[in-house]
């Protein structure tokens, strides 16, 4: 648990890419260390002190968010992996802190702040690498008011389980405006089935939603939640338990970016 003086940090709040004083960094290929830093590259990134986040805006760049993690705790480096060729990264990056403990505060305070009006998700790196893989578990929520965002249903479907990737809420792709509907996706179908059996029919924001599984992305009507779905997924939760963990990750590998249609 956090130390009780962490509740008293103020709320982190980005106000622009700055070098931070008396620290200088380099930057070299996506990657923003701090010169008495570990560089992501070598191998010796400590795992768990690193905070996986996704979803980030193209306009998002490594000293955005080393300012942005900053204001948790003592930041080691920063890296986005980039396309080769475009330069561009690819919508995620890792954060490694100095200490664990500034990694787990980080995953509670800044997952869902919202940098160019997206909500980012910071996760631990270690487990979201196959979580952001989903399993199925992708639900349908119907009815949802103008006022919900991708932080309420967040929030909301957070207390079923553990949210894979961050929520969407569909949108007119020309004027923005929420069409009615968003899509939440667990890392299993406990928990989805949890979310359905107790939301579905209850009032958020004053309408009252229907839950249920979404349908396939190019299917012919078929929903998730499938047996087919289930057994996979209960097959590749058995391979994680008789599997050793792999406590070091290659510079550039992890789940992919952005939101992506249930």
């Amino acid at each position: 648990a956090r130390p009780a003086q962490a509740a008293s940090r103020p709320s982190p709040a980005l106000r622009g890419p700055r070098v931070p004083a008396g620290r200088a960094m380099s930057a070299a290929g996506g990657r923003v260390t701090a010169s008495s830093g570990v560089s992501l590259g070598d191998g010796a990134r400590n795992q768990e002190a690193t905070c996986w986040t996704g979803n980030l805006d193209e306009r998002v760049s490594e000293e955005m968010l080393w300012e942005l993690f900053l204001q948790v705790g003592p930041v080691t480096s920063v890296y986005l992996p980039k396309d080769r060729v475009t330069g561009t990264h690819q919508g995620y990056g890792f954060v490694e802190f100095r200490t664990e403990e500034d990694a787990d505060y980080a995953t509670k305070v800044l997952n869902m702040v919202k940098l160019f009006d997206k909500p980012i998700r910071v996760t631990h790196s270690a487990q979201d690498r196959g979580q952001e893989l989903g399993v199925g578990a992708n639900i349908f929520v119907g009815n949802i008011g103008d006022e919900v965002d991708e932080k309420l249903l967040y929030d909301t479907f957070g207390a079923f389980g553990v949210v894979v990737g961050a929520p969407k809420v569909a949108r007119d792709a020309e004027t923005g405006n929420p069409r009615g509907f968003g899509f939440v996706s667990f890392d299993s179908f406990e928990a989805s089935d949890a979310a359905i059996e107790a939301m579905d029919g209850q009032f958020l924001a004053g309408r009252a939603i229907n839950v249920t599984y979404a349908f396939k992305k190019d299917s012919r009507g078929e929903r998730h939640g499938t047996p087919a779905e289930r057994m996979l997924a209960a097959a590749r939760k058995q391979g994680k338990r008789d599997s050793r963990p792999n406590m070091h990750f290659a510079a550039g590998a992890g789940p992919p970016g952005g939101l992506g249609v249930p």
